[in-house]
């Protein structure tokens, strides 16, 4: 898999060595399946060993940044994948359950100093949701990017 870096030059992105976790909610879980199921294909693209893969699934979006942060705090991973998806409904328990996933997975990736590629869906209707599916992928590219940094 090849991607581009900010200076244009192509960074090939190997997983042959590299661990990853992905915490996946079961909410909405005929998106948040086809999420993991792209994240799960970019791993194969990048070449990871599948048993260097973990998986976990949580109740919803709002339990992933606890799962996040013991997962990070067991140092067996290179990096992680959120994978969740929030619906816009009636109430103001959206703007809620999204502002505590957001922060929440912020807060791993700097006071657990962990990668993590953020695949939270947070989309109006479901047809928004279908439509971003592909998120899954890019998520798992974004945090498996990061561990090549210098």
């Amino acid at each position: 898999m090849q991607i581009k870096s900010k200076e244009n030059k192509p960074k090939y992105l190997d997983g042959r060595k590299i661990k990853v976790a992905i915490v996946v909610a079961r909410w909405n879980g005929e998106i948040t399946e086809a999420l993991l199921q792209e994240s799960l294909a970019t791993l194969e693209k990048c070449k990871f060993d599948t048993k260097n893969i973990k998986v976990i699934s949580v109740a919803g979006s709002v339990e992933i940044p606890f799962a996040l942060h013991k997962l990070a705090q067991s140092k067996k991973y290179d990096f992680l994948v959120a994978l969740g998806c929030v619906i816009r409904g009636d109430t103001p328990h959206f703007d809620y359950v999204c502002k505590m996933a957001q922060e929440g997975v912020l807060k791993v990736m700097i006071e657990d100093n962990m990668p993590v590629g953020f695949g939270i869906l947070t989309v109006n209707n479901l047809e928004q949701a279908k439509q971003r599916i592909h998120v899954g992928g890019e998520a798992t590219l974004a945090g498996l990017e990061l561990c090549f940094l210098d």
